[in-house]
């Protein structure tokens, strides 16, 4: 079966037997060397490519393809090199550049991304077979896909005229050269670069064409995917901005807050002016919103491409972004860093109270409580009942105590005051811990203890503790009230005493009088 080659000229794609190409190119090149060097000669030359077009489109050839003959008849009609009349001396033997070869991508015969065309004018092969081994490889565990993706991520695509030139030969025409450049053709022309491109059988293009329509469908699957791609990252991107914004600037409450990690997210930004150094919480805010916000614009940009499949020149747009992002990462990381030195280190100390008589009948009664105070915010740990309240208008903060009942071991009543805090060293942290303030007295047979405990005025939030343990001796009745049982920090099993939010309201609190045994607290009916 006789070979055929691809060759654009004068904008038009013509397929040429192997005979006729050789001609044809012995011809043009004759005529590149006869004009290249006279004045408006570039011009002439593309006028002559264009008559030979306008002459093999009304030959047409057999079943399209450009014969031995016709070149014949074309160059009967347009005249031998030698006949044209110029005005500088006769040209030489036509000149050509030798340059090394390069493998690209080609985009001019693409199923996918033109890999295997970009080999196949490398090797000198027609692309279809090159295709059937990716596709045999790809049975085995996907391998030819793999390599194919590899390939098509590290091979440049030849776009520009020097790659082109490079892909095809290491010969190419000087002439086909600047014809090419005038016109800005797309299409691909083996007999611009000379003898290094590849030629194509009946069988190759029937393969090909085959390719070409599965090419497509694929196209048509992957265009599919993309846009459903790509309506999910708008609208999860849209979504998350938007619900971002709402908390962080408007603290909008309730729908964008959760209680899943038993924390009020709402309140975060707020309480940063309680935690950092003032001078850096607004660097804080701005900094975490271009750290969150950029990936989420990206993801609603990039959505928007995959569904409406356009290209733009926003590379450097891109570049831009990335090293705002990456900018204001390490100077979110630095100063967080730098902040949570602060939290290095921490300590606790204790103190005791030993009474000298311990009475049959105790009440552990409510000092200052939380609903006296006058706060804005809280923020709460459910988990571990550890909650935070504070003022705007005085910039107080106010800590939930836990208070602790347990069986005296030694038959007498004491009572223990644990503070805990954190700092940027030990001696700092146990600074911080003798500072806070807690407030207990005990008056005959009552203690009075606070709901909550205050940090000093100026300073800041240290993971600050407080807890009150009270041993009382086995046998002596305990009278709480609603506050001081909802204070209790222990947990229940069997008829003992019941204290987390979650079943704290079932519990039976209508009789609050309790009787210490050897296993902690019961309530009196049950004794």
């Amino acid at each position: 079966m006789d070979k055929t080659i691809k060759i654009n000229l004068g904008g038009s794609l013509f397929q040429i037997d192997e005979d006729a190409y050789r001609m044809l190119r012995d011809y043009l090149q004759a005529i590149d060397a006869k004009f290249r060097n006279v004045p408006g000669g570039a011009e002439t030359i593309e006028d002559i490519e264009s008559r030979i077009a306008e002459i093999f489109e009304s030959q047409k050839g057999v079943a399209g393809v450009i014969s031995k003959e016709n070149v014949e008849a074309m160059i009967s009609i347009i005249g031998k090199p030698e006949d044209f009349d110029t005005s500088e001396e006769k040209a030489e033997i036509p000149y050509h550049t030798y340059q090394r070869k390069r493998m690209y991508r080609n985009p001019d015969d693409t199923i996918f991304g033109g890999v295997c065309s970009g080999m196949g004018v490398y090797l000198n092969i027609e692309p279809v077979w090159i295709r059937i081994l990716f596709i045999l490889f790809a049975l085995f565990f996907g391998i030819g896909f793999f390599v194919y993706l590899g390939l098509w991520i590290a091979l440049p695509s030849a776009q520009t005229d020097n790659q082109k030139k490079e892909m095809y030969s290491s010969v190419y025409s000087s002439y086909r050269y600047s014809s090419r450049k005038t016109r800005g053709s797309s299409q691909p022309d083996a007999s611009l670069y000379g003898t290094g491109s590849y030629t194509t059988t009946g069988v190759g293009n029937a393969f090909n064409e085959v390719f070409r329509a599965l090419g497509k469908v694929c196209f048509i699957i992957l265009r599919i995917f993309l846009i459903m791609l790509g309506i999910a990252f708008v609208a999860s991107g849209f979504i998350a901005l938007v619900s971002f914004i709402m908390v962080f600037f408007f603290r909008y409450p309730g729908y964008f807050s959760t209680d899943s990690f038993g924390i009020d997210f709402f309140y975060l930004p707020d309480f940063l002016n309680y935690i950092v150094n003032p001078a850096v919480a607004p660097w804080i805010m701005v900094l975490t919103f271009i750290v969150v916000a950029l990936p989420l614009l990206a993801m609603i940009y990039w959505g928007v491409r995959m569904i409406f499949w356009f290209r733009a020149r926003d590379g450097i747009f891109a570049l831009v972004a990335l090293v705002i992002w990456v900018m204001s990462v390490a100077a979110l990381s630095i100063i967080l860093f730098n902040e949570g030195v602060s939290f290095a280190e921490t300590a606790k100390t204790s103190s005791r109270d030993v009474l000298s008589e311990s009475p049959d009948n105790l009440y552990i009664m409510s000092g200052n409580k939380v609903a006296d105070l006058n706060y804005d915010k809280d923020i709460s740990i459910s988990d571990e009942d550890y909650t935070v309240y504070f003022s705007d208008s005085n910039r107080d903060l106010y800590v939930r105590t836990h208070l602790r009942i347990d069986n005296s071991d030694d038959n007498s009543l004491r009572i223990d005051i644990r503070k805990r805090s954190a700092g940027h060293s030990k001696t700092d942290a146990m600074r911080k811990t003798e500072s806070l303030v807690y407030n207990y007295r005990i008056t005959g047979d009552t203690i009075f203890i606070d709901e909550y405990f205050t940090i000093p005025a100026g300073s800041k939030w240290a993971c600050d503790n407080v807890g009150v343990n009270i041993f009382i001796p086995e046998g002596t009745v305990v009278h709480l009230d609603r506050t001081t049982e909802k204070m209790l920090h222990s947990y229940h099993y069997n008829d003992l005493l019941i204290r987390d939010d979650r079943n704290y309201d079932s519990v039976d609190r209508s009789d609050n009088t309790w009787v210490m045994t050897e296993n902690g607290l019961r309530r009196s009916s049950r004794r």
